[in-house]
């Protein structure tokens, strides 16, 4: 009985990792206002983007300003601040 409920267990635990998988990727699609080494300024309606880019970032085709581009990105936290809950 304790060798199956370990086995379900332990595959239960591999199936969950395997479904929890990468954060969501997400787009923006407008012409190029700025180009820098590592960051590209995107117009998306009223709005200007800036998103940071790095050596290992895919670009296909001739990267410019004024080209109109679609960008995936995924969001990822660089620093994370816990603050305490005020007591009543």
């Amino acid at each position: 009985m304790k060798k199956t409920m370990l086995v379900v267990c332990a595959v239960l635990l591999v199936a969950s990792l395997a479904f929890a998988g990468p954060p969501n990727t997400y787009q923006v699609t407008g012409p190029v206002l700025e180009l820098k080494d590592d960051v590209i300024v995107v117009q998306k309606g009223k709005e200007k983007w800036e998103i940071a880019r790095g050596k290992d970032t895919k670009v296909s085709g001739d990267l410019k300003v004024g080209s109109k581009v679609t960008i995936e990105y995924r969001m990822t936290a660089t620093a994370i601040e816990v603050k305490e809950a005020k007591k009543k």
